[in-house]
């Protein structure tokens, strides 16, 4: 079974920059195994290229060998965390560090948009016990920072709690948490006044 977690340093998380990188990390932890032929089949690119961003995740250390399956012909991937954690203490307070960070979480909000628009053109096809789970809301409260933080680490611990049933389906969980833009000082700011 693959380890829980994985914070990554600046050089890990550049190679996650890649959108084809971060979704095929992400078929391999749903999904499971496969071979740079199956994931190109899946993503519509060659295996050519899907072999030089496989290797480059097992380069960096998210991804191994499945030695439990292949043979001389036929390589085997699989995930070796089941999560990439990030955030500001997670790299050096450097411009690369910042810059590092902010070009991998502008790689994840766009594969999260692109698989909630995926889900939404999905919806009506479910049984409806499926369509009735499908939430998108959002809200806004006045917090400080350790509220905020507080309740992300809450959601968090639901959701680490939650006991996978082997019947069950793969349930996504997009869960957002920041000061909303324009509202708090950045000491950037060129006219102070709102």
């Amino acid at each position: 079974m693959a380890a829980r977690e994985i914070v990554p340093g600046v050089d890990q998380l550049k190679a996650l920059t890649h959108p084809l990188r971060v979704r095929m990390l992400g078929i391999l932890r749903v999904d499971g195994p496969a071979t740079a032929t199956t994931l190109a089949a899946r993503l519509g690119i060659n295996s050519g290229a899907t072999s030089y961003h496989l290797r480059q995740l097992a380069q960096h250390g998210f991804i191994e060998d499945d030695e439990s399956r292949g043979n001389a012909r036929e390589r085997w991937w699989k995930a070796a965390h089941q999560a990439t954690v990030t955030g500001d203490s997670s790299v050096p307070d450097t411009d690369e560090g910042r810059e590092t960070l902010d070009a991998y979480l502008q790689t994840v909000v766009t594969i999260y948009a692109q698989r909630l628009q995926e889900a939404i053109e999905e919806r009506a096809l479910l049984p409806q016990e499926w369509r009735e789970t499908f939430g998108l809301n959002d809200r806004v409260v006045r917090l400080t920072p350790a509220q905020a933080s507080r309740v992300e680490e809450q959601v968090n611990k639901i959701i680490d709690d939650l006991e996978e049933e082997p019947e069950g389906e793969a349930v996504m969980f997009q869960f957002h948490v920041f000061p909303l833009p324009g509202h708090v000082s950045t000491g950037h700011e060129t006219n102070p006044e709102r």
